[in-house]
Formats: structure tokens, C-alpha cells, sequence
């Protein structure tokens, strides 16, 4: 069972950046997709970006030409560098990965098998 363990959260202003990173305890080369997701109180938990085995990615509206995901199977890692932040993007942000490429694409974070336990994102002046 692969572990996956989240850094990098934390207050930063409006307009500033933040890099989530993402360390797997084991390999991350036969996973299907790799994503970011983010949650708030109430609300249900949304996909943010998501890289394929092939390296192809996806981001949500919100989040376009803001955002970049990475994935780097030969250290095990996946990151996000979030940019120009706004306080909408306050979250908890969720590491998460596929077991396998079947459901490669779904936004849906059932078809998703393996979760870190999330880094808070406070974005406010």
C-alpha cells in the first residue's frame, strides 16, 4: 500500500505563490493518473489539475494558467505550483492517484485509490 504525504500548504497573500509537493512511499510509475483535489467546509471535494501516465494534464477553470502539475516517476513525486493566488483558492489541498489508467481523465475522486492526508491553503491578507 503506497503512501502519499503532502507539504507545502500554508498563509500566504493574495496574489502570492505556494508549491505543494507530494512524496509517495513507493513507485508512482504504474499509477494512472495523478491529481490534486481541494475540499472546503460544506462543499464537495474538487479536482484542481491531474497529470496522465503520459505526462498530458488537466486543470479546472478556476485554476487555468495559474496552476501547474508535475509528476516525476523517477523520484516519486507530483507537485503543484500554484501561482497569483486568490482567497477563493482557500482549501485543504488532497494528493491523490489512480491504481490504474481505467478511469484516466474522470474528475470524479471515487475512481481514485490512494490519498495523502491533505496540507491546509489559507489564501487572505
Amino acid at each position: 500500500q503506497v503512501q502519499l504525504v503532502e507539504s507545502g500548504g500554508g498563509l500566504v497573500q493574495p496574489g502570492g505563490s505556494l508549491r505543494l509537493s507530494c512524496a509517495a512511499s513507493g513507485s508512482i510509475f504504474g499509477f494512472g493518473d495523478m491529481g490534486w483535489f481541494r475540499q472546503v467546509p460544506g462543499k464537495q471535494r474538487e479536482l484542481v489539475a491531474a497529470i496522465n501516465r503520459a505526462g498530458s494534464t488537466n486543470y479546472a477553470y478556476s485554476v487555468k494558467g495559474r496552476f501547474t502539475i508535475s509528476r516525476d516517476n523517477a523520484k516519486n513525486t507530483l507537485n503543484l505550483q500554484m501561482n497569483a493566488l486568490k482567497p477563493e483558492d482557500t482549501a485543504v489541498y488532497y494528493c491523490s492517484a489512480q491504481n490504474s489508467g481505467l478511469y484516466s481523465g474522470s474528475p470524479d475522486p471515487r475512481k481514485y485509490d490512494y490519498w495523502g492526508q491533505g496540507t491546509q491553503v489559507t489564501v487572505s491578507s
